[in-house]
Protein backbone atom coordinates (compact mmCIF):
# COMPACT_ATOMS: atom_id res chain seq x y z
CA UNK A 1 0.00 0.00 0.00
CA UNK A 2 1.46 3.34 -1.08
CA UNK A 3 -1.23 5.60 0.35
CA UNK A 4 -3.53 5.16 3.33
CA UNK A 5 -7.07 6.22 2.42
CA UNK A 6 -8.87 7.66 5.46
CA UNK A 7 -12.53 8.02 6.36
CA UNK A 8 -13.44 10.44 9.15
CA UNK A 9 -16.44 9.35 11.25
CA UNK A 10 -17.64 12.38 13.20
CA UNK A 11 -16.89 15.85 11.84
CA UNK A 12 -17.29 18.07 14.89
CA UNK A 13 -14.87 20.87 15.72
CA UNK A 14 -12.10 18.56 16.92
CA UNK A 15 -11.96 16.85 13.52
CA UNK A 16 -10.18 19.90 12.10
CA UNK A 17 -7.15 19.10 14.27
CA UNK A 18 -7.24 15.40 13.40
CA UNK A 19 -7.32 16.25 9.69
CA UNK A 20 -4.20 18.45 9.61
CA UNK A 21 -1.63 15.68 9.25
CA UNK A 22 -3.79 13.49 7.03
CA UNK A 23 -4.03 16.40 4.58
CA UNK A 24 -0.33 17.26 4.76
CA UNK A 25 1.23 13.78 4.77
CA UNK A 26 2.03 12.42 1.27
CA UNK A 27 1.19 8.88 2.46
CA UNK A 28 -2.43 9.66 3.40
CA UNK A 29 -5.56 11.24 1.99
CA UNK A 30 -9.04 11.82 3.38
CA UNK A 31 -11.46 10.18 0.98
CA UNK A 32 -14.74 9.99 2.94
CA UNK A 33 -16.59 11.61 5.84
CA UNK A 34 -19.69 10.79 7.85
CA UNK A 35 -21.65 12.69 10.47
CA UNK A 36 -25.22 12.42 11.75
CA UNK A 37 -25.42 16.18 11.13
CA UNK A 38 -24.89 15.89 7.40
CA UNK A 39 -24.27 19.64 7.02
CA UNK A 40 -21.13 19.24 9.14
CA UNK A 41 -19.98 16.35 6.97
CA UNK A 42 -20.63 18.32 3.80
CA UNK A 43 -18.78 21.39 5.07
CA UNK A 44 -15.73 19.41 6.20
CA UNK A 45 -15.86 17.28 3.07
CA UNK A 46 -15.67 20.34 0.84
CA UNK A 47 -12.79 21.76 2.89
CA UNK A 48 -10.84 18.49 2.69
CA UNK A 49 -11.47 17.76 -0.99
CA UNK A 50 -13.80 14.79 -0.46
CA UNK A 51 -16.03 13.81 -3.38
CA UNK A 52 -19.74 14.51 -2.85
CA UNK A 53 -20.63 10.82 -3.22
CA UNK A 54 -18.30 10.00 -0.30
CA UNK A 55 -20.13 12.24 2.19
CA UNK A 56 -22.63 10.43 4.43
CA UNK A 57 -24.97 10.88 7.37
CA UNK A 58 -24.43 7.25 8.45
CA UNK A 59 -21.03 5.76 9.16
CA UNK A 60 -22.31 2.38 7.95
CA UNK A 61 -22.37 3.78 4.40
CA UNK A 62 -18.78 4.92 4.82
CA UNK A 63 -17.70 1.51 6.10
CA UNK A 64 -19.20 -0.10 2.98
CA UNK A 65 -16.78 1.78 0.72
CA UNK A 66 -13.99 -0.42 -0.68
CA UNK A 67 -11.67 2.58 -1.10
CA UNK A 68 -11.43 3.39 2.63
CA UNK A 69 -8.50 1.73 4.41
CA UNK A 70 -8.62 3.36 7.86
CA UNK A 71 -11.32 5.13 9.83
CA UNK A 72 -10.81 7.87 12.39
CA UNK A 73 -13.67 7.54 14.90
CA UNK A 74 -14.53 10.89 16.51
CA UNK A 75 -17.95 10.15 17.98
CA UNK A 76 -19.39 10.69 21.48
CA UNK A 77 -17.84 8.18 23.85
CA UNK A 78 -20.84 5.89 24.21
CA UNK A 79 -20.70 5.17 20.47
CA UNK A 80 -17.01 4.21 20.33
CA UNK A 81 -17.41 0.53 21.14
CA UNK A 82 -20.02 -0.36 18.53
CA UNK A 83 -18.44 1.82 15.84
CA UNK A 84 -15.08 0.14 16.43
CA UNK A 85 -16.60 -3.35 16.27
CA UNK A 86 -18.44 -2.41 13.07
CA UNK A 87 -15.28 -0.97 11.51
CA UNK A 88 -13.28 -4.08 12.36
CA UNK A 89 -16.00 -6.29 10.88
CA UNK A 90 -15.74 -4.22 7.68
CA UNK A 91 -11.98 -4.85 7.59
CA UNK A 92 -11.01 -1.24 8.24
CA UNK A 93 -7.95 -0.19 10.20
CA UNK A 94 -8.98 1.95 13.16
CA UNK A 95 -8.03 5.02 15.15
CA UNK A 96 -10.58 5.78 17.87
CA UNK A 97 -10.59 8.94 19.95
CA UNK A 98 -9.92 8.62 23.66
CA UNK A 99 -11.40 7.47 25.99
CA UNK A 100 -11.84 4.34 23.94
CA UNK A 101 -15.00 3.21 25.76
CA UNK A 102 -17.17 3.61 28.84
CA UNK A 103 -15.88 0.47 30.56
CA UNK A 104 -12.91 -1.87 30.47
CA UNK A 105 -15.30 -4.64 29.37
CA UNK A 106 -16.19 -2.63 26.28
CA UNK A 107 -12.51 -1.93 25.72
CA UNK A 108 -11.85 -5.66 25.79
CA UNK A 109 -14.54 -6.25 23.17
CA UNK A 110 -12.94 -3.62 20.92
CA UNK A 111 -9.47 -5.10 21.29
CA UNK A 112 -10.81 -8.59 20.55
CA UNK A 113 -12.70 -7.39 17.47
CA UNK A 114 -9.61 -5.68 16.02
CA UNK A 115 -7.44 -8.73 16.68
CA UNK A 116 -9.99 -11.11 15.15
CA UNK A 117 -10.17 -8.96 12.02
CA UNK A 118 -6.39 -8.53 11.85
CA UNK A 119 -6.63 -4.74 11.62
CA UNK A 120 -4.41 -1.97 12.95
CA UNK A 121 -5.92 -0.41 16.08
CA UNK A 122 -4.92 2.84 17.77
CA UNK A 123 -6.51 4.68 20.67
CA UNK A 124 -5.91 8.33 19.81
CA UNK A 125 -4.25 10.22 22.66
CA UNK A 126 -2.56 13.50 21.80
CA UNK A 127 -1.25 14.98 25.07
CA UNK A 128 1.70 12.58 25.23
CA UNK A 129 2.69 13.91 21.79
CA UNK A 130 2.57 17.60 22.76
CA UNK A 131 6.09 18.94 22.00
CA UNK A 132 6.78 20.31 25.53
CA UNK A 133 5.70 16.93 26.95
CA UNK A 134 7.97 15.14 24.50
CA UNK A 135 10.89 17.36 25.55
CA UNK A 136 10.20 16.75 29.23
CA UNK A 137 9.99 13.00 28.61
CA UNK A 138 13.35 13.06 26.81
CA UNK A 139 14.90 14.90 29.77
CA UNK A 140 13.43 12.41 32.23
CA UNK A 141 14.50 9.41 30.14
CA UNK A 142 17.98 10.94 29.88
CA UNK A 143 18.28 10.94 33.68
CA UNK A 144 18.41 14.72 33.95
CA UNK A 145 16.39 14.84 37.20
CA UNK A 146 17.19 11.37 38.48
CA UNK A 147 14.48 8.85 39.26
CA UNK A 148 10.95 10.22 39.14
CA UNK A 149 9.21 10.49 42.50
CA UNK A 150 5.99 12.32 41.65
CA UNK A 151 3.88 14.00 39.00
CA UNK A 152 1.54 16.87 39.79
CA UNK A 153 -0.92 18.24 37.22
CA UNK A 154 -2.98 21.43 37.56
CA UNK A 155 -5.82 22.00 35.09
CA UNK A 156 -7.72 25.28 34.81
CA UNK A 157 -10.96 25.60 32.87
CA UNK A 158 -11.56 29.29 32.31
CA UNK A 159 -12.69 31.71 29.60
CA UNK A 160 -11.17 33.28 26.51
CA UNK A 161 -12.35 35.72 23.83
CA UNK A 162 -10.49 33.65 21.22
CA UNK A 163 -11.49 30.12 22.23
CA UNK A 164 -13.62 27.74 20.20
CA UNK A 165 -17.31 28.44 20.20
CA UNK A 166 -19.08 25.08 20.39
CA UNK A 167 -22.88 25.12 20.03
CA UNK A 168 -24.67 23.98 23.16
CA UNK A 169 -26.45 21.21 21.26
CA UNK A 170 -23.14 19.87 19.96
CA UNK A 171 -21.63 19.47 23.41
CA UNK A 172 -24.71 18.52 25.43
CA UNK A 173 -23.61 14.87 25.46
CA UNK A 174 -20.45 15.82 27.36
CA UNK A 175 -22.62 16.72 30.36
CA UNK A 176 -24.49 13.39 30.26
CA UNK A 177 -22.57 10.66 32.13
CA UNK A 178 -24.48 7.97 30.22
CA UNK A 179 -22.93 9.25 26.97
CA UNK A 180 -19.67 10.75 28.23
CA UNK A 181 -18.81 8.17 30.89
CA UNK A 182 -18.32 10.79 33.60
CA UNK A 183 -17.84 14.54 33.73
CA UNK A 184 -16.26 16.82 31.10
CA UNK A 185 -13.15 17.62 33.13
CA UNK A 186 -12.16 14.61 35.25
CA UNK A 187 -13.33 11.81 32.95
CA UNK A 188 -13.23 13.28 29.43
CA UNK A 189 -10.35 15.74 29.58
CA UNK A 190 -9.00 13.92 32.62
CA UNK A 191 -8.13 10.98 30.38
CA UNK A 192 -5.35 13.15 28.94
CA UNK A 193 -4.00 13.84 32.42
CA UNK A 194 -4.14 10.20 33.51
CA UNK A 195 -2.39 9.36 30.23
CA UNK A 196 0.40 11.74 31.23
CA UNK A 197 0.71 9.98 34.58
CA UNK A 198 0.87 6.63 32.80
CA UNK A 199 3.29 7.98 30.17
CA UNK A 200 5.83 9.28 32.67
CA UNK A 201 5.48 6.81 35.53
CA UNK A 202 3.51 3.75 34.45
CA UNK A 203 0.18 2.41 35.66
CA UNK A 204 -1.11 3.59 39.01
CA UNK A 205 -1.94 1.00 41.64
CA UNK A 206 -4.40 2.94 43.81
CA UNK A 207 -6.49 6.09 43.32
CA UNK A 208 -8.35 8.41 45.67
CA UNK A 209 -10.62 11.11 44.26
CA UNK A 210 -12.96 13.85 45.38
CA UNK A 211 -15.01 15.15 42.46
CA UNK A 212 -17.07 18.31 42.92
CA UNK A 213 -19.89 19.81 40.88
CA UNK A 214 -20.42 23.32 39.51
CA UNK A 215 -23.46 24.25 37.43
CA UNK A 216 -22.29 26.47 34.55
CA UNK A 217 -25.62 26.53 32.69
CA UNK A 218 -29.03 24.97 33.29
CA UNK A 219 -28.45 21.23 33.29
CA UNK A 220 -24.72 21.62 32.53
CA UNK A 221 -22.59 20.43 35.44
CA UNK A 222 -18.81 20.68 35.42
CA UNK A 223 -17.04 18.12 37.62
CA UNK A 224 -15.10 20.84 39.40
CA UNK A 225 -13.48 21.59 41.77
CA UNK A 226 -11.87 18.17 41.96
CA UNK A 227 -8.72 16.57 43.22
CA UNK A 228 -7.43 13.11 42.39
CA UNK A 229 -4.38 11.50 43.97
CA UNK A 230 -2.80 8.19 43.13
CA UNK A 231 0.00 5.86 44.12
CA UNK A 232 2.40 4.09 41.80
CA UNK A 233 4.66 1.16 42.63
CA UNK A 234 7.59 1.78 44.98
CA UNK A 235 5.84 4.56 46.87
CA UNK A 236 5.79 7.08 44.01
CA UNK A 237 2.76 9.39 43.82
CA UNK A 238 0.77 11.67 41.55
CA UNK A 239 -2.02 14.21 41.75
CA UNK A 240 -4.46 16.06 39.50
CA UNK A 241 -6.22 19.24 40.59
CA UNK A 242 -9.05 20.54 38.42
CA UNK A 243 -10.73 23.92 38.90
CA UNK A 244 -13.08 26.15 36.93
CA UNK A 245 -12.14 29.83 37.11
CA UNK A 246 -14.97 31.71 35.33
CA UNK A 247 -13.23 35.10 35.47
CA UNK A 248 -9.78 33.83 34.45
CA UNK A 249 -9.06 34.93 30.86
CA UNK A 250 -6.69 32.72 28.87
CA UNK A 251 -4.81 33.15 25.61
CA UNK A 252 -5.96 30.20 23.51
CA UNK A 253 -7.30 29.38 20.07
CA UNK A 254 -8.86 26.11 21.19
CA UNK A 255 -10.65 25.17 24.41
CA UNK A 256 -10.65 27.77 27.19
CA UNK A 257 -8.43 25.66 29.42
CA UNK A 258 -4.78 25.35 30.32
CA UNK A 259 -2.59 22.91 32.21
CA UNK A 260 0.68 22.84 34.11
CA UNK A 261 2.71 19.76 34.98
CA UNK A 262 5.41 19.37 37.64
CA UNK A 263 7.72 16.33 37.59
CA UNK A 264 9.88 15.84 40.68
CA UNK A 265 12.86 13.51 40.66
CA UNK A 266 15.59 12.52 43.04
CA UNK A 267 17.88 15.31 41.83
CA UNK A 268 15.73 17.87 40.06
CA UNK A 269 12.34 19.19 38.97
CA UNK A 270 10.81 19.78 35.51
CA UNK A 271 7.85 22.05 34.84
CA UNK A 272 5.70 21.99 31.70
CA UNK A 273 4.12 25.42 31.81
CA UNK A 274 1.36 25.25 29.20
CA UNK A 275 -1.07 22.97 27.38
CA UNK A 276 -4.26 23.95 25.53
CA UNK A 277 -3.32 27.61 25.74
CA UNK A 278 -0.94 30.12 27.24
CA UNK A 279 -1.17 31.49 30.74
CA UNK A 280 2.35 32.71 31.53
CA UNK A 281 5.10 34.40 29.52
CA UNK A 282 7.67 31.78 30.47
CA UNK A 283 9.42 29.03 28.47
CA UNK A 284 7.26 25.96 27.88
CA UNK A 285 9.72 23.67 29.70
CA UNK A 286 11.79 24.65 32.75
CA UNK A 287 14.18 22.41 34.68
CA UNK A 288 15.87 22.95 38.03
CA UNK A 289 18.92 20.88 38.96
CA UNK A 290 22.19 21.41 40.83
CA UNK A 291 21.24 24.94 41.94
CA UNK A 292 20.70 25.98 38.32
CA UNK A 293 17.63 26.70 36.21
CA UNK A 294 17.50 25.54 32.60
CA UNK A 295 14.85 26.65 30.09
CA UNK A 296 13.76 25.09 26.80
CA UNK A 297 11.92 27.07 24.14
CA UNK A 298 13.08 25.51 20.86
CA UNK A 299 9.85 23.68 20.07
CA UNK A 300 6.38 24.44 18.69
CA UNK A 301 3.85 25.06 21.44
CA UNK A 302 0.52 25.24 19.62
CA UNK A 303 -1.85 22.55 20.90
CA UNK A 304 -2.51 21.47 17.31
CA UNK A 305 1.02 20.04 17.18
CA UNK A 306 0.01 17.34 19.64
CA UNK A 307 -2.56 16.13 17.09
CA UNK A 308 -0.12 16.42 14.21
CA UNK A 309 2.54 14.42 16.06
CA UNK A 310 0.10 11.75 17.26
CA UNK A 311 -1.29 11.23 13.76
CA UNK A 312 2.18 11.23 12.18
CA UNK A 313 3.34 8.66 14.72
CA UNK A 314 0.37 6.47 13.80
CA UNK A 315 1.07 6.75 10.07
CA UNK A 316 4.74 5.89 10.61
CA UNK A 317 3.80 2.92 12.80
CA UNK A 318 1.25 1.68 10.27
CA UNK A 319 3.69 1.65 7.36
CA UNK A 320 6.47 0.20 9.52
CA UNK A 321 4.23 -2.59 10.77
CA UNK A 322 4.78 -1.49 14.37
CA UNK A 323 2.29 -0.96 17.22
CA UNK A 324 0.98 2.57 17.73
CA UNK A 325 0.75 4.51 20.93
CA UNK A 326 -1.73 4.04 22.38
CA UNK A 327 -2.37 0.41 21.55
CA UNK A 328 -5.75 -0.99 22.52
CA UNK A 329 -4.21 -2.53 25.63
CA UNK A 330 -2.56 0.75 26.60
CA UNK A 331 -5.82 2.59 26.01
CA UNK A 332 -7.58 0.13 28.29
CA UNK A 333 -4.95 0.70 31.00
CA UNK A 334 -5.46 4.49 30.91
CA UNK A 335 -9.23 3.98 30.86
CA UNK A 336 -8.96 1.80 33.99
CA UNK A 337 -6.97 4.60 35.64
CA UNK A 338 -9.71 7.08 34.70
CA UNK A 339 -12.56 4.84 35.83
CA UNK A 340 -10.86 4.24 39.17
CA UNK A 341 -11.08 7.96 39.91
CA UNK A 342 -14.83 7.90 39.21
CA UNK A 343 -15.31 4.85 41.43
CA UNK A 344 -13.26 6.35 44.25
CA UNK A 345 -15.32 9.54 44.25
CA UNK A 346 -18.55 7.50 44.26
CA UNK A 347 -17.43 5.31 47.16
CA UNK A 348 -15.63 8.03 49.10
CA UNK A 349 -12.46 5.97 49.55
CA UNK A 350 -9.33 4.85 47.77
CA UNK A 351 -9.74 2.07 45.19
CA UNK A 352 -7.37 -0.26 43.38
CA UNK A 353 -6.87 0.22 39.64
CA UNK A 354 -8.05 -2.88 37.82
CA UNK A 355 -8.45 -3.57 34.12
CA UNK A 356 -11.07 -6.31 34.48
Amino acid sequence: MDKLRVGIIGTGRISDLHAIEYLANPRTEIVAVADAVVENAQRRGRAWGVADDHVFSSYHDLLALPDVDLVEILLPHHLHCQATIDAAAAGKHISVQKPMALSTAQAGEMIAAAKAAGVFFKVFENFIFYPPVQRAKALVDGGEIGDLLSIRIKSNAATSPNSWVVPAAAQAWRYDPAQNGGGPLVFDDGHHKFALGWHFMGQAEEVHAWIGATEVAPGAILDSPSIVSWKFANGRVGALEVVYSPELVLDTQHYAQDDRVELTGTKGVIWITRGHGKMMDVPPVVMYRDRRTFTFSDMPVGWEHSFINSTRHMIDAFFAGEPPSLTGEQGRAVLAFTLAAQESARLGRAVKVTES
